[in-house]
């Protein structure tokens, strides 16, 4: 019936009301038993709030995706050719041995990424169904409590306001001027307008884009259209992020170097051994044209080609990408636990280059812990907010001041009985105002209900900056507009107000002078200043108006809302500003809250000259600047004041045309926008609507601005990390290229063998990746200028590093390769071990170089990094075993302790 917007078969059933009663449900309070029993009853009748996801990779096809590697494949063939003609050459019991062993080296690479990256997928998966569980607002029993959306039950009575995700499939229950955005459903872009008569069907998935209202749920899960849509698509978390497709481009030109190498190498070994300029193991030469027996030269060849292939398995860093996806879900996760949730992966390391922050004021600046703190009546001094001011004020001005607050609200004031404490709901502003008139003056606001009729409503919005209702009292023909909203916004709407005895009075010029004095000095104050206004209408010829009179209305008074500033703020703004990153703020109060709430956060300096350096602004002005004056002011305005969605938005393109890269903070609706435009979305998690979580990268999830600091940290170390692996990688890579073609070219053999190559690969690509990748940020990140868009990934710093230890490497193995029998004083095997092994150790050496790039100091914070010290000990006992004990599979001989000390001295030579 929902899905189709079948209304006869509604009115079958009586309507809404008669849909009620068969689910056993209330339209005004609700499911009347909350307890667990009801409610597992209900799922059990009507299934749960949740779609079945398509089922997830297993392991296997991760395994089978690593086996994809061309280059794995080329080596697979030629261990099994080696494995081949091994055994046919030296029998079962000894053939195995060359192919068999690379057979294992590869099955290890293999099984390694595969456990990563299936680790990753599962930890991505867990993420994705943390940002879908949304929080809900329903009734329950007569009470308004957040639930999550996957708690929701068929029955429930479900609170809709500006920016809410409908969470199931429903009926419109009661409300005003709900409208909503099918597109997610049905692709037509237009808003559909939610009434009881006309059309009270609520498609789940959809969204609010205006008014409020309450729904009744009818169906949920995988019995909503959205459901079953959604059962057929998994959330895509494997986007290729910039930095991963700028190292993509960096792994095959390194690849492409590699393969011409290795192919030289190849060209260079054939050519020595068939010109018969190779000898064997006791120095024979290995080929007589005709006389050689077949299997021989086919064992030669497969040898060559093997240490050719194995060569591009070094050369290739297929290391890179795994170490950026490592270091994003490490991220991913830590930030999770300092209250960021990402929802888009490229927005980590996106944060790192951020240059400037446009960040709201209500609820990320400040608390949004909204308080009424000063009061304002016609014809009076503004008083701070006395429990006693009931009895002070003309009777007249108190009812119409009830009702104002009563009627013209989106919360809610809950009592179970007369004598319990009011529970008061709804958004910062509106629990201020409710909790001031309830207790302040004496509201009781189902009383206001009942004894008046709404007949038209206009929501608040960001446009317009106010709210009002259009109501008729029981028994009288007047009609009545109450009015409240930003206050200089109301007061240049009015044109009379009540004095001390609620008598209206004409307002002349020098009153309202008065007036916006007193908007002034609490705006000074840092308080948001809301005014209530009100208009009485006399019925034309028995018609109803429909729409609000927004014109000579009469004020009814002044409230200030005190919000204050954040704990922490303050140091988090000089943070941003040491680390070059300029923080602007966008806001809808007005020029003087604005300024004085800027000045306690630290974005405007006391003492300044804010009028000439034009560091505050308003968003009008900002609007209806030239196109080059913005582009030329931009860079100074630190507070836009009195700012629409768009002026955020036009902000927003302004700064990334100058080249910036922005990140914009945004909570409402209106929000999306600006925060789609941005480089980086930051949204709120608390008072964050659906519309704007979903057009963000990453959720704030305590909607305060230390976190967004800490994004910012992690952004720089996510970034940090992977130049660390890159230079670490590269030396790596450069090396051992460099020392195989030599020693081929000069003496036909390969000093490290395949299997050799391909465990210096493991360590490199995946021990090296968790241990560099996993690095903390540390204060001196925030030291630094942001790195711009353009910023090579490789800088100088990192070429000098790499080069000078590529070159020490390179110099002290060829040295061993080519003089390594006489200075030892031993034969072949036990030299090509040395090099192997002093190899090894140079790269647990400079690994520890890697962890900075530019400080001498290379062991400062190193014991907070645990992970660190395990992989560097998992691998210097894995090359101890490989020696020692593996010698077949490694093609090894054992050391005495003085050739160890000799491998550990010379590779430690690297530090200094």
């Amino acid at each position: 019936m929902v899905r189709e917007k079948k209304h006869e078969s509604l009115a079958r059933i009586r309507g809404v009301r008669g849909l009620a009663e068969i689910l056993e449900s209330d339209v005004k309070s609700g499911i009347g038993s909350t307890s667990e029993v009801d409610l597992i009853r209900r799922r059990k009748v009507f299934g749960a709030n949740e779609y079945e996801k398509p089922p997830s990779k297993n392991f296997l096809c991760f395994v089978f995706d690593a086996f994809k590697d061309t280059v794995i494949m080329i080596l697979l063939a030629c261990a099994v050719l080696s494995l081949g003609f091994g055994i046919e050459q030296h029998g079962w019991k000894d053939g195995w041995f060359d192919g068999g062993s690379i057979i294992l080296a590869v099955f290890l690479v293999v099984v390694v990424s595969a456990v990563t990256n299936f680790k990753q997928s599962r930890q991505f998966t867990k993420l994705s169904a943390k940002s879908s569980d949304i929080k809900v607002e329903v009734v329950r029993d007569g009470r308004r409590q957040p639930v999550s959306i996957f708690d929701i039950v068929v029955g429930d009575v479900v609170c809709l306001k500006i920016g809410d995700q409908i969470p199931a499939d429903g009926v419109f229950l009661e409300g005003h001027s709900l409208k909503v955005d099918e597109s997610s459903m049905t692709g037509e872009s237009d808003h559909v307008e939610i009434n009881g008569k006309k059309n009270p069907f609520l498609l789940s998935g959809t969204k609010v884009t205006d008014g409020f209202g309450s729904m009744l749920v009818t169906s949920v899960g995988m019995n909503t259209a959205w459901g079953e849509m959604m059962s057929s698509i998994s959330r895509d978390l494997d986007e290729e992020t910039p930095l991963q497709a700028r190292l993509q481009k960096l792994t095959s030109f390194i690849g492409y170097v590699g393969l011409s190498v290795a192919a030289l190498v190849l060209v260079v070994m054939m050519v020595r051994y068939f010109t018969g300029n190779t000898t064997n193991d006791m120095g024979e030469r290995e080929f007589y044209g005709g006389k050689t027996r077949f299997n021989d030269v086919m064992n030669a060849v497969v040898g060559i080609v093997t240490a050719a292939v194995s060569i591009v398995v070094v050369a290739i860093p297929e290391g890179l990408p795994l170490a950026v996806t490592l270091t994003l879900a490490f991220s991913m996760k830590k930030m999770m636990n300092d209250n960021a949730m990402v929802r888009k992966l490229s927005a980590c390391e996106t944060m790192g280059s951020a240059t400037t922050i446009c960040t709201d004021k209500t609820g990320t600046l400040t608390l949004n812990e909204m308080k009424v703190t000063e009061i304002w009546l016609s014809g009076e001094e503004s008083t701070s907010c006395k429990q006693e001011m009931a009895s002070n004020m003309s009777p007249i001005v108190l009812h119409l001041l009830r009702e104002g607050v009563g009627l013209n609200t989106t919360g809610n004031v809950y009592k179970q009985s007369s004598l319990s404490v009011p529970e008061i709901s709804g958004s910062p502003t509106e629990k201020a105002i409710l909790s001031w008139a309830v207790f302040g003056l004496g509201l009781d606001i189902e009383e206001v209900k009942q004894k008046c009729k709404t007949i038209h409503v206009e929501a608040f919005n960001s446009e317009k900056k106010r709210s009002g209702v259009l109501i008729r009292r029981n028994h009288e023909k007047t009609i009545h507009s109450h009015w409240k909203g930003a206050a200089e916004m109301v007061l240049a709407r009015c044109s009379n107000y009540h004095d001390k005895d609620g008598t209206i009075r004409a307002m002349n010029d020098k009153e309202r002078r008065r007036i916006e004095t007193v908007i002034q000095t609490m705006a000074a104050k840092s308080l948001r200043c809301i005014a209530f206004a009100h208009k009485k209408l006399e019925e034309e010829n028995g018609q109803v108006h429909e729409k609000l009179e927004e014109s000579g209305l009469t004020l009814l008074g002044l409230v200030g809302l005190k919000d204050p500033c954040r704990p922490g703020v303050r140091e988090a703004v000089d943070t941003c500003t040491a680390a070059g990153v300029s923080i602007k703020m966008v806001t809808g109060d007005n020029m003087h809250t604005a300024r004085a709430i800027a000045i306690e956060c630290g974005i405007l300096k006391p003492g300044e000259d804010l009028e000439s350096n034009e560091a505050v602004v308003e968003g009008i002005q900002f609007r209806n600047y030239s196109p080059e004056e913005r582009a030329e002011k931009v860079d100074r305005i630190r507070v836009m004041a009195r700012s629409s969605p768009f002026d955020k938005l036009l902000m927003v393109q302004c700064l990334k045309q100058k080249g910036h890269v922005v990140a914009v903070t945004g909570d409402g609706t209106n929000d999306a926008p600006a925060l789609k435009e941005a480089d980086i979305g930051l949204s709120m998690g608390i008072q964050g609507t659906e519309v704007a979580k979903e057009s963000s990268d990453i959720v704030i999830l305590d909607d305060n601005f230390s976190s967004v600091v800490t994004v910012l940290r992690w952004g720089r170390c996510v970034y940090n990390n992977i130049q660390k692996f890159i230079q670490f990688q590269l030396t790596v890579n450069v090396a051992a290229l460099v020392i195989n073609f030599i020693a081929s070219v000069s003496s036909g053999k390969v000093p490290l063998t395949a299997v050799q190559l391909l465990w210096v690969n493991l360590i490199m690509d995946t021990l090296a990746a968790l241990a560099l990748a996993t690095e903390q940020p540390t204060n001196e990140l925030m030291e630094k200028p942001p790195v711009g868009r353009t910023a090579p990934l490789i800088t100088r710093v990192m070429w000098r590093n790499l080069l000078a230890h590529a070159l020490f490497q390179v110099t002290v193995l060829l040295t061993l390769q080519f003089k390594g029998r006489s200075i030892f004083g031993v034969d072949e095997k036990v030299k090509n071990t040395i090099i192997f092994n002093t190899f090894v150790f140079c790269q647990v050496f400079n690994e520890f170089n890697a962890r900075k790039l530019e400080k001498k100091n290379i062991f400062k914070g190193i014991l907070k990094n645990k992970l660190f010290l395990e992989i560097i000990a998992i691998t210097i006992f894995l090359q101890v075993v490989m020696v020692e004990f593996l010698k077949k599979f490694a093609q090894t001989v054992r050391l005495d302790w003085g050739q160890w000390c000799a491998c550990i001295g010379i590779a430690a030579l690297s530090w200094p």
